[in-house]
C-alpha cells in the first residue's frame, strides 16, 4: 500500500498553520489564554481516507461564531439567547481581571455581584459578537489546500511510480 508522506505533510501544515493563527488571533483579544491553550487539531490516516478535527472549549464556537442576544446582535451560525442569559458568575474573574471591579476606599474590592448581573444581562440582550478568531484562519488554509495536496499527491504518485519502476525492472 501507498505511503502518502507528502499529503499527510500537507494536511499537517494546514492544521498546524490554522491553530497558530487562530491562537495568535486569541492572543490579540487580551483573553484568560484558557480557550487558546484548549485549541487542539487531530490529523488521522486511514488506508482510504486522512480525517481532520479541531477541538477547543466549547464557549469557543459561540466567541467564534456570535451569539444573537434577545434585543440585538448577530449569530454567523443561528446561535441566540432565548430564555436563559450567561450566569453572572462566570464575569467574576473578567470584571478583575480588566479592572473594572469596585474597590472600597482602602483598596478592597466590594461585593461584584450586580456588576457581575448586569454585564451578564447586557450580553443576554445584546449578544456576543463574532470574532471569527478561528473562522478566518481556517477559511484562509483551506483555500489554499487543494493546490498544496495536488503538488503534494503529484509528489507521493511519483515516487510510488518510481518504487514500482524499480521493482519490476528488477
Amino acid at each position: 500500500m501507498a505511503q502518502f508522506t507528502n499529503v499527510q505533510q500537507a494536511i499537517n501544515e494546514f492544521s498546524k498553520n490554522v491553530i497558530r493563527e487562530a491562537r495568535e488571533n486569541l492572543q490579540r483579544q487580551n483573553t484568560t489564554g484558557n480557550l487558546r491553550r484548549s485549541l487542539k487539531s487531530f490529523v488521522r490516516q486511514s488506508p482510504n481516507s486522512i480525517e481532520i478535527s479541531f477541538e477547543m472549549e466549547e464557549y469557543g464556537f459561540f466567541q467564534d461564531r456570535g451569539v444573537k442576544g434577545t434585543k440585538g446582535g448577530k449569530s454567523l451560525d443561528g446561535y441566540k439567547y432565548t430564555t436563559k442569559m450567561p450566569p453572572p458568575r462566570a464575569f467574576d474573574k473578567w470584571v478583575v481581571r480588566k479592572g473594572i471591579a469596585p474597590r472600597d476606599k482602602s483598596g478592597k474590592f466590594k461585593n461584584r455581584k450586580g456588576l457581575n448581573f448586569a454585564i451578564a444581562k447586557s450580553i443576554y440582550e445584546k449578544g456576543i459578537k463574532p470574532t471569527l478568531f478561528f473562522t478566518r484562519p481556517f477559511e484562509r488554509y483551506f483555500r489554499r489546500l487543494p493546490n498544496d495536496l495536488v503538488q503534494k499527491y503529484g509528489l507521493d504518485i511519483e515516487k510510488l511510480f518510481d518504487q514500482i519502476t524499480a521493482a519490476n525492472l528488477k
